[in-house]
């Protein structure tokens, strides 16, 4: 399938073409790189769902305030 996308800021191409050569990748190569990785990413709903996960794994961890960690580590 091809995609073509039209009327993109020349700063934007320039910014691509520089990810595309630290990548040592076309430019081409780079953007479908980059659709690929987003086309990847979690819904929404995924998101929530694996937030849910960890909330419930993490329930019973005990937690440190980091304003009183910052304040000792000050006061030494």
């Amino acid at each position: 399938m091809e995609v073509l996308v039209r009327d993109l800021k020349p700063a934007t191409v320039e910014r691509l073409k520089e990810r595309a050569r630290q990548h040592n990748r076309s430019l081409q190569g780079e953007a479908k790189a980059i659709l690929e990785q987003a086309a990847a990413a979690y819904t929404m709903e995924e998101a929530r769902t694996a937030a849910r996960r960890w909330q419930k794994r993490t329930a019973r961890t005990n937690r440190t305030d980091s304003v009183d960690l910052l304040r000792e580590d000050r006061d030494r």
